[in-house]
């Protein structure tokens, strides 16, 4: 077997931890995709996208292809399809997605392939839902369903098997990660009468009667890696063999009981992001086409027509550029959220209505990655964008603001002063390790912590390299705070400074 590396253009990625082929390996930012080629002809190719911490697969043999967990944007899977002279016969469905839109309605218009889920699935459009042990063909392979409940009732894991009737790897979306195991506490935000209590103890039975006993060579194929919150303790590899899972992986130790398992699954899991189960909602029951609300987003809008929409409509004008970029000059009550890092994801943090009407800000010729990345979690109400970026604005003699900055040298040289310092990390980093004395409100919960950033005295803002405090700023800035500066190169850089930190402290927690 050998695999190989594909860039894409994106974000970043983990390595593949199978010893069962060479590797090849590059740290080019951007999405990628692994494709892993047996010696006859079967192909499985992972694309795994950073932005959100998601791997897709794409399965191929003799002509037919099937797709599994598709983002939002479906057209390189049908492109990847014809340039191999291959039909998409199935979309399959590892369970409802609460961290992203899956692209399976569009998919399947476009290409008439069946959409496939596991048992239990009840959705609400035109599906094959399968029963446990169901085997489909796509060319000479064939695909296993295992019904694997535990981080939703209907989650399914597919065994693949290839031509030579060898069982290959498994598609395990949330049931089993490199190094952790999918939270057991999202379903129930959907379906009232389940409890995390319930769902940790149907994993528990999942992993050890369904996955521990298939074999240590198969190749896991999960769903995520690290910085997605679907699991606590995400390894940055994104395939590994179940032979070295069974031997690392906490959830697979066979001497934990049941009662121990719920304990060691549920230990520092943290509130879900408010948009994960709006998410599966849409996932369920049906949305938008992509092409519609590309069609709606890429109204392009003169400084002068964007000023008089922003003002009659009042939506959000969210602002993508970098923070660096952004802290120099933006458009005033504009909110920055960056494409450089999780974008996605941070939308679907702070932005509490899934159907707010959006205003874009982009670096010319960003436009359509801006409303690309914003649908892959459901953010579909991008109304137009500032023609020309935040130049044309500021050649227009509109008014602007900015957001100061200061290097971490200079927060050393203030700190003898014992300024006041908030840090917007995550609590989990905050614990592990902190500077003396700041106070600890994660950018996820800023908006119902407000009342804790004083307006009569200034302050310091950090994070952990620049990206979330710019989130922060913005927001404090809209919200009439000006008295406070950002490091812009957050802890990272505190930390070079000899400037005093607490004792480190290994977090349990990712999350």
């Amino acid at each position: 077997m050998i695999i190989t590396q594909v860039p894409k253009a994106d974000d970043h990625h983990g390595n593949d931890g199978s010893s069962h082929g060479i590797l090849s390996h590059s740290n080019t930012q951007g999405s990628c995709a692994f494709i892993i080629q047996t010696r006859t002809t079967m192909t499985i190719k992972q694309i795994y996208t950073g932005c959100i911490a998601h791997a897709a697969y794409y399965l191929e043999s003799n002509g037919e292809a099937a797709i599994f967990d598709p983002l939002r944007e479906v057209q390189p899977y049908i492109d990847r399809a014809e340039a191999d002279h291959a039909r998409i016969k199935y979309v399959f469905e590892t369970h409802f997605h609460a961290d992203f839109v899956s692209g399976h309605l569009d998919l399947a218009k476009k290409t008439g392939a069946t959409i496939v889920y596991g048992p239990t699935a009840k959705p609400g459009f035109a599906a094959h839902v399968a029963t446990d042990g169901e085997v489909f063909k796509v060319g000479k392979a064939q695909v296993k369903v295992i019904h694997t409940p535990g981080h939703t009732m209907e989650s399914t894991t597919y065994l693949v098997i290839d031509e030579s009737g060898k069982e290959h790897g498994i598609i395990t979306g949330d049931t089993l990660f490199i190094g952790d195991v999918g939270r057991p506490d999202l379903a129930q935000h959907v379906i009232a009468d389940l409890t995390e209590d319930k769902l940790a103890g149907h994993l528990f039975d999942s992993l050890r009667n369904k996955i521990m006993p298939l074999s240590d060579d198969l190749i896991v194929y999960p769903n995520h890696g690290a910085g997605s919150a679907c699991g606590k303790m995400m390894s940055k590899e994104t395939t590994d063999t179940l032979g070295n899972q069974k031997r690392t992986n906490y959830a697979l130790d066979p001497k934990l009981t049941k009662e121990e398992f719920k304990k060691a699954l549920l230990t520092g899991l943290t509130p879900p992001p408010g948009y994960f189960p709006k998410n599966v909602l849409m996932n369920i029951q049906g949305y938008e086409s992509l092409d519609a609300v590309m069609e709606r987003g890429k109204r392009a809008l003169s400084p002068d027509q964007f000023e008089v929409v922003a003002n009659e409509e009042r939506p959000l004008v969210l602002d993508t550029r970098p923070a660096s970029v952004f802290a120099q000059g933006f458009i005033p009550n504009s909110i920055n959220i960056g494409l450089d890092s999780n974008f996605a994801m941070w939308v679907g943090e702070m932005i509490t209505d899934i159907k707010q009407e959006i205003l874009l800000v982009t670096e010319v010729g960003k436009e359509e990655e801006s409303i690309i990345r914003l649908s892959r979690v459901g953010y579909d109400n991008t109304i137009g964008h500032l023609e020309g970026g935040f130049e044309a604005w500021k050649n227009a003699g509109k008014e602007v603001d900015s957001v100061a900055r200061i290097s971490a040298e200079e927060f050393a040289a203030r700190s003898s002063s014992k300024p006041l310092v908030f840090d917007v990390r995550k609590k989990s980093e905050f614990d592990s390790e902190h500077v003396e004395g700041a106070v600890n409100v994660p950018l996820n919960r800023i908006n119902d912590h407000l009342a804790e950033f004083p307006k009569d005295k200034p302050f310091i803002l950090h994070c952990a390299g620049g990206y979330r405090s710019m989130i922060a700023a913005s927001i404090l800035k809209a919200r009439g705070w000006n008295d406070f500066v950002d490091v812009e190169s957050g802890f990272a850089g505190i930390k070079k400074t000899g400037v005093k930190v607490s004792e480190y402290v290994c977090p349990t927690t990712l999350l």
